[in-house]
């Protein structure tokens, strides 16, 4: 009988490329208009049904995470903590949280990443029916040079992953959002360090692809995909959730809204935790969700 998936969030690094705004904090709590960065991964996670998730942070920011997010029980969800002493690549995630797996499949999503869109809960439930390999998201840029590219055959078949490609394959980058059997830990012990010395996301994908079990979900018109890794990503980021909330009175990446719909909490939950943050617009509106 297959495990249920569990959620793993990459919440390390030292957030270089923010200082100085990330000397005195994680970059994945910097807020992002009105809510923690982290928040909007977690929301992502528990829109999938996960409710069994594994923060990993650096040993200097691992209290501040444990303060603003506590065990999960405020959203009915369970929180567990890990260490990451070094970051040394992505596939790293699978081996600190093996233990936590203990056998079951994982979606790992990046701490600094956002993801909006209608039809985004339909998107995650695909990926989470795939029982086998890998299920990775597709996104469309001006500049694939920047990220891990997908190459398509003439079928719309990927074909290969490519890392910072000097003549991209495609428009389509790698999103920071991967669903994985129950053989990524094995798997990302099996990847030999590259010439930067980390462990690639890529080599772990062509293990996948290679072995042609890896699945492909393409985020096309009325996605978003957000990476806050500079200060300007950051900036347009907490814009645009600004707009939406100001615009359409709708929160971007609330883990209490999620919660509540997915019947993990109570409306009287809700109401204590509207209550805790009655003195702005994110208390009232969990309020009016609250009493419907």
């Amino acid at each position: 009988m297959t495990k249920q998936r569990k959620g793993i969030i990459l919440a390390g690094g030292t957030g270089t490329r923010l200082f100085p705004v990330t000397l005195g904090i994680s970059k994945q709590l910097v807020p992002v208009y009105d809510k923690p960065m982290i928040y909007y991964p977690l929301s992502v996670l528990m829109l999938s049904g996960i409710k069994e998730i594994l923060i990993i942070t650096t040993p200097v920011d691992h209290a501040q995470f444990v303060r603003v997010l506590g065990d999960g029980s405020q959203w009915g969800i369970s929180l567990q903590f890990a260490i990451q002493e070094t970051p040394d690549g992505l596939p790293q995630a699978y081996l600190i949280g093996e233990q936590f797996l203990d056998g079951a499949p994982s979606a790992l999503i990046l701490g600094d990443n956002i993801f909006y869109g209608n039809g985004l809960v339909e998107l995650l439930k695909n990926a989470d029916g795939h029982a086998l390999g890998v299920t990775v998201f597709g996104y469309r840029v001006r500049d694939p040079e920047r990220y891990g590219v997908f190459g398509f055959d003439d079928h719309g078949k990927v074909v290969s992953i490519v890392e910072k490609p000097s003549k991209p394959g495609s428009n389509y980058a790698i999103t920071g959002l991967y669903f994985a059997d129950e053989t990524a830990p094995d798997r990302s012990r099996d990847i030999r360090p590259s010439a930067r010395g980390e462990l690639e996301i890529t080599s772990l994908l062509n293990s996948y692809l290679e072995e042609g079990v890896l699945n492909v979900e393409l985020m096309g018109r009325g996605f978003s995909w957000l990476d806050t890794g500079t200060h300007a990503s950051l900036l347009n980021a907490s814009n645009f959730v600004k707009t939406m909330t100001e615009r359409q009175g709708l929160q971007v990446g609330s883990p209490d809204e999620v919660a509540f719909h997915q019947n993990w909490i109570s409306r009287e939950d809700l109401l204590r935790r509207a209550k805790k943050f009655d003195k702005n617009y994110y208390g009232k509106y969990l309020k009016q969700i609250a009493q419907g």
